[in-house]
């Protein structure tokens, strides 16, 4: 397996939704009071990552492409729960690319209580062999979330996936801490985005 030439268009892809994600984010600030999208992240799955998984789920070389839905992976964090479920309604519309499967974790969070929006997209990259279909993923969760599942990441490096029960039932604790959070968040999300815009506004005339 010459990995550099198979992961070269999953890195196209990568570059492009970005750049499409933040072109939304841009579009919205000039268009609206509002942005639901906070900052957009995206990678490329490294190599001894996908092994890993490959080992760790029995995924044959020559299924790669079909059974890791990750190794393109773009994260769209937002301020609000609501932002979530309106930038997935607008990504389901787009013409540029499949959405082809939705996992909300948020409403069924995971047992570790990870809580995340995933949508495993069918993206068609240009590449000098002719169109290709590339399955990525898109992440979308709000920053607590994001914080959240950042740390238990770190913990499953170190502990090599097998977190101790102590640290684990921690982990719970804090999982649903940093989603009673986003609740409260949201019951003042109008007062806050008022602030927001006039901050905004404020900023504007100083500019001028």
């Amino acid at each position: 397996m010459n990995w550099r030439n198979f992961l070269a268009p999953y890195a196209q892809v990568v570059e492009e939704l970005k750049v499409k994600l933040k072109g939304m984010r841009t579009q919205f600030e000039f268009e609206s009071s509002h942005s639901p999208i906070e900052f957009v992240t995206a990678r490329v799955k490294p190599v001894s990552s996908i092994k890993d998984k490959m080992k760790r789920k029995h995924i044959h070389i020559d299924n790669i492409e079909e059974e890791l839905q990750d190794i393109a992976g773009v994260r769209v964090v937002c301020q609000f729960v609501d932002d979530i479920y309106d930038i997935v309604e607008r990504l389901k519309y787009r013409n540029d690319f499949e959405v082809i499967e939705e996992r909300d974790y948020i409403n069924h969070k995971k047992e570790s209580g990870y809580r995340s929006y995933h949508l495993i997209i069918s993206y068609p990259v240009e590449t000098i062999h002719g169109e290709r279909k590339i399955i990525a993923e898109i992440q979308i969760r709000t920053l607590a979330m994001n914080f959240w599942a950042t740390n238990e990441h770190s913990l499953n490096y170190k502990y090599d996936g097998r977190i101790p029960e102590k640290v684990r039932t921690r982990l719970k604790r804090a999982a649903e801490a940093a989603f009673k959070l986003d609740e409260e968040m949201s019951k003042v999300k109008d007062e806050i985005q008022e602030a927001q815009r006039i901050f905004k506004t404020n900023k504007e005339s100083d500019d001028k």
